[in-house]
């Protein structure tokens, strides 16, 4: 995994020029769900991909905050991909979307309590014992205050990482997001952050919804990588040194080769710490 310095989300449209792709470190990101298949092209097509690049599987269903542990036919199908493709990194939201078999399309927040932290080691370490692997979990993003707290977040997602024995994946744009919607300080969240856990860090860009009064930052994943997101990281990766970094690209893709400018900028700042260290 160290060895890996910058990636990006891959995309249908980017076939070609992914397996084209000779750029030193660079990995690519799918959400397993989309390959969680018995055959077909989809899968070939990973196939193929896996074969050119190391790859990271990035889940959004496994619902690791609800009071219902993982679904076990989703993750013996999870295991069947993870076998097949040996990625390098598998990683999911610390948050809930299902709920006694209805599935909701989004990543719900939920009270950090002493309970619910009880509840996710347990789903999470249910989840890596069928993976036969360790995984990352990622912060969200927050946009209305969730009553019933008592855990502070970088606390609770320490706790979690030490009980369950699992990684942390620090999303930044995540971070700036709900520092601005819940008015507090993105870099003093980020020097709380247990940085000995991050196995992965994610860059965003997000959108204004001007419609809500101050603006509501929403975590979109449609626009270019914002400034204020970079110097967050810049100030991560002095302190952590290395970690695999991904570009996140969901909406409004633009060309791969848009994308891998933004990938160069973090593979450079990347590739200058491994020289120095």
């Amino acid at each position: 995994m160290t060895s890996l310095t910058a990636g990006i989300g891959f995309k249908p449209q980017h076939i070609d020029e992914a397996l084209a792709c000779a750029e030193a470190g660079v990995w690519l990101e799918v959400h397993p769900e989309n390959y969680m298949v018995d055959g077909g092209p989809r899968l070939a097509m990973l196939d193929a991909l896996a074969e050119r690049h190391p790859l990271s599987l990035h889940g959004v269903s496994l619902s690791l905050g609800s009071i219902e542990p993982p679904d076990t036919n989703h993750l013996a199908r999870l295991r069947r991909l993870v076998d097949r493709v040996d990625p390098a990194l598998v990683s999911e939201h610390l948050a809930w979307s299902s709920w006694e078999g209805r599935y909701l399309p989004d990543l719900l927040p939920f009270p950090r309590s002493s309970e619910a932290l009880c509840r996710v080691v347990d789903n999470v370490q249910r989840t890596q014992d069928a993976l036969g692997r360790r995984i990352a979990v990622e912060n969200p993003s927050h946009y209305v205050y969730v009553e019933g707290h008592e855990w502070g977040e970088t606390d609770f997602l320490g706790e979690l990482a030490h009980r369950s024995g699992c990684g942390l994946l620090l999303d930044i744009n995540n971070v700036h997001v709900s520092a601005h919607n819940l008015r507090y300080d993105a870099g003093e969240y980020l020097d709380r952050f247990p940085l000995h856990e991050v196995m992965e860090i994610h860059l965003a860009g997000h959108t204004v919804d001007d419609t809500v009064r101050g603006g509501l930052l929403v975590d979109s994943h449609d626009t270019a990588i914002g400034e204020t997101v970079w110097a967050l990281y810049e100030r991560v990766i002095a302190r952590a040194g290395q970690r695999p970094t991904l570009i996140e690209r969901d909406g409004d893709v633009p060309s791969f080769a848009t994308l891998m400018d933004e990938r160069r900028r973090a593979h450079h700042r990347l590739a200058g710490d491994a020289v120095a260290a």
